[in-house]
């Protein structure tokens, strides 16, 4: 099958996602949250969605051959789209708000999937104020081959719940209102992995007063 043709050049919001795509790639590669291939990122439009092609490396995308596809799923423009877009789709059909929906296969969370997370439905402790603040509780989703359709369904019933999964043995999925801040939310998480992975003894999580000092002052979802 041929390819769509590449979308019209011109500044638009779409434009712009793509863009912003690209620079969130890069970042997430250089700083070694993905290699190789691995990892996807998308954002919601008005008529569909944008997705990075399959077996694209996030470090060197092009923003006018990241995939495009219509509401209906069909690929419109672009390199073909990654076979993650049914996971991507679940959060986007049953969370309005979230825009951007961001996965690695970062290496102290994969880590802590084969060390043994905190519990099923934490990951991990709250070990710090801003991953209370900027990630949440976030649950485990035990191991299915990449792609498998039974992910997209659990996701779909956490996607209004919580901000992300933890997929074992593959990383995070993490969505939120913008690809930028579903990019942030990710990289908390990733770090909060790799303090409670490098501390013996293991630190205490925050108590229950402090943690609602953060709900009260900010808003926090603990």
């Amino acid at each position: 099958m041929n390819a769509p043709s590449t979308p019209a050049s011109g500044v638009t919001a779409e434009n712009r996602l793509r863009e912003e795509i690209a620079r969130i790639g890069a970042d997430l590669y250089s700083r070694r949250y993905t290699v190789g291939s691995a990892g996807n990122i998308s954002a919601r439009l008005d008529d569909g969605w944008l997705i990075t092609p399959t077996d694209a490396c996030l470090g060197h995308l092009d923003p006018a051959a990241i995939s495009k596809v219509d509401r209906d799923g069909r690929w419109v423009s672009g390199d073909k789209p990654s076979k993650t877009l049914a996971l991507h789709r679940s959060v986007y059909d049953h969370n309005p708000d979230m825009h951007g929906v961001v996965h690695t296969h970062s290496t102290n969370l994969v880590a802590l999937t084969l060390a043994g997370v905190w519990r099923e439905t934490d990951v991990l402790p709250p070990i710090t104020p801003y991953y209370v603040m900027k990630v949440g509780h976030l649950p485990l989703i035990p191991y299915h081959r990449p792609g498998d359709p039974a992910v997209a369904e659990r996701v779909r019933t956490l996607a209004n719940e919580v901000r992300g999964v933890l997929l074992e043995r593959l990383g995070p999925v993490v969505w939120g209102t913008s690809v930028s801040q579903a990019a942030w939310a990710l990289e908390e998480l990733e770090e909060t992995a790799s303090l409670w992975l490098m501390t013996e003894p293991r630190p205490a999580p925050l108590t229950d007063a402090q943690i609602d000092e953060l709900r009260t002052t900010f808003g926090a979802r603990w």
